[in-house]
């Protein structure tokens, strides 16, 4: 059975249906190109997340001292604290204080077969500006599985088994000199770590780089 519809009715069915296959034109294009692109900026964003957030759990630094734990004044000791507590969460830092220059080389051999980067700070050894430092920072943390140790002799300064890397041959490792200055020792693990924490600011492009 045939109905005839009036022009007018006609006309309204006919921009019904072409508004229907607009409606649905419209939404096979949104799912087929604006949730991709939705989705493809949260996983971007997911990833890159994840990827600072892997990176700050494995990166991590040990600072050999050898020396007394509390031989500083009590400035130094806090200084270095609020610096340890700042790197939380970034890089994880464990100062470790050896009674002897025997007992460093010992604990150095370890963490050489380990493939830890370790990083001599000699008077002798290569000076860098502190953007300098923070791209060779997370270089020597590529080239040692995310692992840095920092050695600072004692008062005599550095064993002489480590400055002829006697245990270094092989493994990545490095000098470092913070300043042509005289300093203590105990200075010394201060400014180190205050680097070291200017260097994660300064990868994060944080305004902490020009204070």
């Amino acid at each position: 059975m045939h109905h005839n519809l009036p022009m007018g009715g006609t006309a309204i069915l006919l921009a019904i249906l072409i508004l229907q296959c607009y409606s649905d034109a419209l939404q096979t294009s949104h799912q087929s190109f604006i949730r991709p692109n939705v989705s493809s900026h949260l996983k971007n964003d997911f990833s890159t997340k994840t990827r600072k957030s892997f990176l700050s759990m494995i990166c991590s630094v040990k600072i050999r001292i050898v020396g007394r734990k509390n031989a500083g004044e009590p400035w130094i000791n806090d200084a270095y604290s609020s610096y340890e507590t700042r790197l939380r969460g970034t890089i994880e830092i464990e100062t470790i204080w050896h009674k002897s220059d025997q007992e460093l080389v010992t604990a150095i051999s370890l963490d050489c077969k380990k493939g830890h980067s370790v990083i001599l700070l000699d008077p002798l050894g290569k000076t860098y500006s502190s953007e300098k430092f923070s791209d060779q920072l997370y270089s020597w943390f590529d080239v040692g599985g995310s692992r840095i140790t920092f050695v600072i002799g004692g008062a005599d300064g550095l064993p002489t088994e480590l400055k002829n890397n006697i245990f270094l041959i092989g493994s990545p490792h490095a000098s470092l000199s913070l300043s042509s200055l005289t300093m203590t020792h105990q200075f010394s693990k201060v400014l180190l770590i205050e680097q070291i924490y200017r260097a994660s600011e300064i990868r994060k492009g944080a305004f902490y780089l020009f204070l």
